[in-house]
């Protein structure tokens, strides 16, 4: 018979099994090698567009102006108890944590002279330091629970403050809580010639950091990403008390700070640039509903007054020869126009004010 054409006969005497078998194998080879080829250049493709990833411009987080609030320490001469003097500093850490304030300027109006809060509460039936015993209660509010007892010790300014409502800020971290940056105090504990000190954050393993620091200090510890869980410790880096704010965007508590007048208040600002926006409170100012405030800034100031309005810290400050507070400031403005009291209560104009000015603030942020 004649052989089709086109067919391949295979020669006399070849196993035909052991051949198709060869074939399959070759075949299977073919197909291993092919989807090996194909497995490459979809992980070559990936690697191409995590690298173009990286190399474009990472989208930033962080917020970088600061929101500052002045307040008289005489305010708490106006409680009646040991007990309503601390509830009104808690209310007034509660107010300033719900709107992120950044730092809280306690100024004396009534010619203290308290710098620093080293000094002891003496009694409401006598003249008591308040600008102190607000800082202090303000410091001790906004330190997270865990260091409390390692920066304040038993005093009789603090005697009722476990009473108060806790801040729950995002930096008073839970122990089992995961968080990318963690306050903590400085262990007085040798380390090995090379390594960092040991801190303690609030964890159930202490942290080593990247450098040798005091003991008793406070920092604040960015923790790494990759931990090892059968290590004893864990590792972490020592960042600015201001680094969650200005990279991740996250709000870290504020600042305490005591200014002996109202002209100290803007003297002895933290920020070099100064304070580049000024807002004044007061019944007398402009509606806060005509209030425009500018499209750029980068650390604003709100001040507030006592009993007696900001005209009692006008007066009372040496450095000032104006009689006009408005003069003062950027913007005066009226938060409550029509308000049903006769006075307004600063823990109560605090709630107010930053209610209205925090639309102002993000629609002035977001024109930037």
């Amino acid at each position: 018979m004649a052989e089709r054409s086109g067919v391949k006969r295979l020669p006399e005497g070849t196993d035909w099994r052991k051949w198709k078998k060869e074939k399959k194998e070759e075949k299977k080879k073919w197909k291993e090698l092919k989807l090996l080829r194909k497995l490459e250049k979809q992980r070559m493709q990936q690697l191409a567009e995590k690298q173009k990833e990286e190399e474009a411009p990472k989208k930033d987080e962080g917020r970088h102006y600061t929101v500052s609030v002045a307040l008289p320490g005489s305010i708490l001469d106006n409680a009646q108890s040991p007990e309503l003097r601390t509830y009104l500093a808690g209310q007034i850490a509660r107010a300033c944590v719900i709107f992120c304030v950044d730092e809280i300027v306690v100024f004396d109006e009534q010619e203290e002279d308290s710098k620093t809060v080293e000094g002891e509460f003496e009694g409401v039936k006598k003249r008591g330091q308040g600008c102190v015993q607000l800082a202090r209660i303000l410091q001790y509010l906004e330190c997270p629970q865990y260091l409390r007892k390692a920066f304040f010790p038993k005093h009789q300014d603090l005697q009722f403050a476990g009473l108060l409502n806790p801040l729950d800020s995002p930096h008073h971290v839970r122990v089992d809580e995961e968080s990318k940056y963690r306050e903590g105090v400085v262990l007085a504990r040798p380390t090995k010639p090379g390594r960092g000190s040991f801190v303690n954050c609030g964890m159930r393993k202490e942290v080593q950091i990247d450098r040798q620091l005091e003991a008793g200090l406070r920092v604040t510890v960015r923790l790494d990403e990759k931990q090892y869980p059968d290590s004893k410790t864990q590792k972490g880096t020592v960042v600015s008390s201001h680094h969650p704010r200005t990279v991740s965007g996250l709000y870290w508590g504020y600042s305490v700070r005591l200014a002996s007048c109202l002209s100290s208040v803007f003297a002895e600002c933290p920020f070099k640039e100064g304070y580049d926006l000024s807002i004044g409170t007061s019944e007398r100012g402009t509606l806060v509903d005509q209030a425009t405030l500018p499209p750029s800034f980068s650390h604003a100031l709100i001040v507030f007054g006592g009993l007696q309005g900001l005209e009692a810290g006008v007066d009372a400050d040496p450095n000032l020869e104006v009689t006009d507070p408005s003069t003062l400031f950027d913007l005066y403005i009226n938060t409550c126009p029509g308000q049903g009291s006769r006075t307004i209560r600063t823990e109560e104009a605090i709630l107010i004010s930053l209610s209205a000015l925090r639309p102002k603030i993000v629609e002035a942020v977001k024109k930037s």
